[in-house]
């Protein structure tokens, strides 16, 4: 239950909706076969699922998945190994759902990055042929990530460059991405039989679909100016907005600000860290960590009243006195309705 509400809140589902998915992860005979591909990376994006609780990663795989083959998780190796793919692939044909994590390289027909004999190209194009559908997880599989990076020495490219005409695919960028992502992915599948809503990238928009900037816990320093210039300064210490040292929030679409990473524990903004827009790949590393991210809206909007220092002691404008109150009624019913759909707290016996 703790893993479907978290999922269901994290895709933007009616807290209703719950039920619903619990039934469709909850049956035996409804776990997807899944088969895990490695190319061009660091593992991170397995290192992440593997530190997530809830669920734990045994969960996930005995009982929300059937994970048929994962060169990082499974006992097998060799020649084993190869062989539990090619079973899986043939089984479960037009049935499983492919992860892929990592970039495909192209220099030289795909020397660079071979396994078993086949090429990462090669390897991808048969595993997805037969997919039913593709998950791309992590920067590197979805756009080259770190690997494309110029000069690019071995012609990386994401899975998409590959992927076979008509398949149905969604990517999940970040480096790495928020596993409660691909975990929310996966129970719409189950669910729904479909892919959610995507974005222009092939983005599910219940992820990628608002700025990091919006949330980030830093904004009000931001609004108000406050910004660190030096690492290991005060401000840096008082926790000040990261703008000025290059941080790309406010042109990176992403909900790391919202369900952060280690189950809540923490994330790169909230330890001081600027983000690099690792889940834009036209933001990621461009120019330098320290070039200046484009702001959306660095300013208020025209519409809202403005109070000049003439005005004070005179009492408010009838424009400014609707406006306010119009907010603050706006505030309290939000914050109303929200109450209400929150779980009663048990009564505390020390109170």
């Amino acid at each position: 239950m703790k893993a479907v509400t978290t999922a269901t809140a994290v895709m933007g589902l009616p807290l209703a909706m719950a039920e619903q998915v619990v039934a469709a992860a909850e049956k035996p005979d409804n776990r997807p076969p899944v088969i895990w591909l490695h190319f061009q990376e660091c593992t991170g994006c397995s290192e992440a699922l593997l530190r997530a609780n809830h669920p734990g990663i045994a969960e996930v795989i005995l009982e929300l998945i059937n994970l048929e083959y994962q060169e990082t998780l499974m006992a097998g190796a060799g020649h084993q190994a190869e062989a539990s793919l090619e079973n899986a692939i043939k089984k479960y044909a037009g049935k499983y759902i492919l992860i892929v994590e990592g970039s495909i390289p192209k220099l030289d027909n795909g020397v660079c990055c071979q396994i078993g004999g086949k090429t990462a190209m090669e390897s991808f194009k048969h595993a997805a042929e037969n997919a039913a559908y593709v998950i791309n997880l992590g920067a590197c599989a979805c756009n080259g990530g770190i690997v494309a990076i110029e000069p690019n020495p071995t012609q990386a490219f994401g899975a998409p460059e590959f992927m076979p005409e008509g398949k149905p695919y969604i990517n999940l960028p970040g480096c790495p991405p928020n596993p409660y992502n691909l975990l929310s992915v996966v129970l719409y599948l189950l669910t729904f039989g479909a892919l959610p809503e995507l974005d222009a990238q092939n983005r599910p928009l219940f992820a990628y679909g608002r700025l990091i900037h919006e949330h980030c816990e830093r904004r009000p320093h931001f609004d108000a100016g406050r910004f660190v210039r030096e690492f290991g300064s005060e401000e840096h210490k008082l926790g000040y907005c990261l703008y000025h040292m290059g941080c790309k929030g406010p042109e990176t679409y992403a909900n790391c600000s919202i369900i952060h990473f280690n189950d809540g524990a923490a994330w790169p903004i909230g330890t001081g860290c600027p983000c690099i827009g690792c889940t834009e790949g036209s933001v990621l590393f461009k120019n330098s960590l320290y070039s200046l991210a484009t702001v959306a809206q660095p300013t208020p909007n025209a519409n809202v009243p403005t109070a000049s220092p003439e005005g004070l002691g005179q009492g408010a404008t009838p424009t400014q006195t609707a406006f306010v109150g119009a907010a603050v009624g706006l505030a309290v019913g939000a914050g109303a309705v929200y109450a209400a759909r929150l779980p009663k707290e048990p009564e505390d016996e020390n109170k």
